[in-house]
Order: structure tokens, then sequence, then C-alpha cells
């Protein structure tokens, strides 16, 4: 993985839900985490129900073998992140194996495994696996852990995938959130392409991709007077 030798201070941290903002569409995440603009749509409100149904138990609960955290707050000193965890598990590691952590008033060690709540169905992009590793990332430096896969559970088709923590995502995480920190560093909201994909975004009617489209302005604005007419 890609290493900082900058370490960042509380202040500059970035938010681990901007990632997937980000991956989706870099303009949209500097309107939403630099301008400070937002706007709910269909697919917003159902993301926050999924949200709010996985923090629906106690914080904590303890299971025969299992520890579960809900809403637990992380953070990375080396990336200059920080965010909360839907659910993380600490199961409890087989006599033998040392992978895990230990946990205060328990024996043995325990396995670190976060789980990240989606409202939809698995994508065939990185967005959502980014924010897990970011997940990853910050829990093993957090608690001196190496975590090798966490899960996105999915509200479309209720079931868990599984996502190996291996070299790839790790580098391109690394590469990812060194874009973010620089643009936010600039406070510089990039243009983009519109496309099909801008009609799902919650922020089309703030960002205007399609004026953005139109080198012309005058006959942009004369077009959508038209448009009303």
């Amino acid at each position: 993985m890609l290493k900082y030798m900058k370490v960042y201070d509380e202040e500059d941290y970035l938010m681990i839900s901007g990632i997937q903002h980000f991956t989706f569409c870099r303009r949209q995440w500097a309107l939403i985490h630099i301008e400070n603009l937002w706007e709910d749509n269909v697919r917003t409100v159902e993301g926050n129900i999924m949200h709010t149904r996985a923090h629906g138990g106690p914080t904590k609960e303890s299971r025969k073998d299992k520890v579960i955290s809900r809403e637990m707050r992380v953070f990375s000193h080396e990336l200059g992140i920080t965010g909360i965890c839907d659910v993380v598990e600490f199961s409890r590691c087989e006599d033998g194996d040392m992978a895990g952590v230990t946990l205060y008033g328990r024996e043995g060690k325990y396995r670190v495994t976060p789980v990240e709540y989606k409202k939809g169905e698995p994508k065939v992009n990185d967005a959502d696996r980014m924010q897990l590793i970011a997940q990853i990332i910050c829990l093993e430096e957090m608690m001196a852990a190496k975590i090798e896969y966490g899960y996105l559970y999915y509200g479309e088709t209720k079931r868990r995938e599984k996502v190996e923590a291996d070299e790839r995502l790790r580098n391109d995480f690394a590469k990812v959130v060194a874009e973010m920190h620089d643009l936010f560093d600039k406070k510089h909201t990039p243009k983009v392409k519109w496309s099909k994909s801008c009609n799902a975004c919650s922020l089309k009617d703030l960002c205007v991709p399609k004026l953005l489209k139109n080198k012309n302005v005058h006959n942009y604005i004369k077009s959508r007077i038209e448009e009303d007419v």
C-alpha cells in the first residue's frame, strides 16, 4: 500500500462517507464536502432508512463468541479520514490463531470485521468497496490489527458481499484519498461532463451539469426559457 509521510490534524480529516460521493462523481463530492450543499432524493432517503435500521439495536451486543459494536467512530491519522462504521463484529479466534486483538474483560483474541450497510444491490465499480476499505484501514491503525476482509450488506439482495482487503484496493484507495485531500486543500470544485448518471444525483439542480456541458451560457439559458414556454 502507498505510504504517507504526513500525519493529519483532526480539523483536516475528511469524512469516510464522502469516498462514495467522490468515486461516483468528484464534482458531487466537492459540492457536498467543500461547498456544503445538499439535497435529498428518494435514493438518499432510502439510504438513511437503511442506516437507521443498522444502528437500531444496542450500541454493543455480546453473544457467546462474538461482540457486535454499532455506530463505532473510527479515524486514521496517516490518511486524515474519519467516520462511523455501521457495524463492527469481533469474533473470537480459534485456539492458536493469533491474528485477532484483545478485548477488555474478555479472554482470547478476536478477529475484527466491519460490515457496511447499503440500500441497493452490488455495484460493478468499487465505490462501496472503497468506503469499506477506508473503515478497515482506520480499524487497523486504531487497534493495531490486521484485517483481511469486511462485508457489504445490500438491502436489495439481503445478502452480504465479502470484500477482500487486497493490495489493489488498498493502493487504489490511497490514490483516491490523496486526490480528495488535494482538492479539499485547494477548495476546488472540478467540472465534469454530463452523463446519464447525473439524472440519479440528488444535486443535479444545484450542479446544473448540462450548463457545464454548454460552452455558450447564453444559448443554454435561451433553451431553458424555450422549454418553459
